[in-house]
């Protein structure tokens, strides 16, 4: 028997090993639940060229956003768990484990970790026809009109919705969220003057800011972004201690067997770490943020437990 129950699980390990040689033997789909143009979707096809190049099989980008990204999240989760559908992800999801209780999935029980991709500060920025200069201003404003000025985001749980309601919060202001339904739509929002202010991804917004179209506030990091290095952070213009951003990575289907996310794994980190990808990335305000699938793992249990402190205290719930 012992011979029997031996001779079955190394025939497993073989089939597995076999399997991850293989994949991926036909195109890879990567949904990306939000719309076209913001970080999720542009790093997305980034990253899936490069994996496409390495593979040998195409890496197809498909936009399915809506309901905060519920939506396509969970048509990836509903997948079949053969490596054949991944979830490009951030924050987004961590902060709606708890802003949206009653989702179809479960974050981490109905998706597998794969890698991270990468983080990049935000830039908080008003349209010109807001009558102030610097942040200071803008919160005096928004304290002598209280729920006159509004802030556009990319819908409910989002990094910039979050970004919104924490400096609310922190700043002691009551300004009115109006959500898109991608960050597109927000953007044009913002730029065409519907909305007064909105806090976006610093790799998509600074060319606005450089072409004078927008006005910048300040960025989120810690530090001052080399991006736009003459606009302070957010806590040194005016909010002490404010710090948000923006994270991507890449799930699949819970199920997916441990050889094909190991291979995927180790694909993702080579695009991750080649030299030109870091400098260009850099440039563009954003780091790489390769794993292993327990970091990532660890990474993501850390972050739902930090939003969810942050929810609970600020109150926030989707409109």
């Amino acid at each position: 028997m012992a011979r029997i129950v031996f001779a079955l699980f190394s025939l497993l390990f073989i089939q597995e090993g076999v399997q991850a040689q293989a994949y991926p033997a036909r195109s890879v789909k990567i949904i990306v639940p939000f719309g076209v143009g913001g970080p999720a979707d542009i790093y997305a096809r980034f990253v899936g060229a490069r994996l496409g190049d390495a593979l040998g099989q195409a890496f197809v980008v498909e936009n399915r956003p809506g309901a905060g990204a519920v939506l396509g999240s969970d048509a990836v989760a509903k997948s079949a768990p053969d490596g054949y559908t991944l979830l490009m992800m951030s924050n987004t999801h961590t902060v709606n484990e708890t802003l949206i209780p009653k989702k179809p999935y479960e974050l981490m029980r109905d998706l597998a970790p794969i890698n991270g991709v990468n983080y990049s500060d935000l830039l908080m920025v008003i349209h010109p026809s807001v009558p102030a200069n610097n942040l200071k201003e803008f919160i005096a404003l928004a304290k002598a009109k209280p729920k006159d000025l509004n802030y556009a985001s990319s819908g409910p749980g989002t990094p910039y919705h979050m970004a919104g309601e924490l400096f609310k919060f922190m700043a002691g202001i009551d300004i009115v969220h109006v959500p898109y339904k991608g960050s597109d739509g927000a953007r044009t929002g913002i730029l065409g003057g519907q909305v007064q202010m909105m806090v976006d991804a610093i790799t998509t917004m600074a060319p606005n800011v450089r072409a004078g179209k927008l006005k910048a506030l300040g960025t989120t990091g810690k530090a001052r972004s080399s991006v736009l290095p003459d606009v302070p952070t957010i806590s040194e213009a005016g909010v002490p201690g404010y710090e948000t951003g923006i994270w991507l990575g890449l799930m699949a289907p819970m199920g997916t067997p441990r050889p094909v996310l190991d291979r995927l794994n180790a694909e993702i980190a080579k695009v991750l770490n080649a030299a030109d990808v870091r400098e260009g990335w850099s440039k563009q305000g954003a780091v790489p943020m390769s794993m292993t699938i327990e970091q990532f793992d660890k990474f993501l249990r850390e972050d739902i437990a930090k939003w969810a402190a942050v929810v609970k205290a600020t109150g926030m719930k989707v409109e």
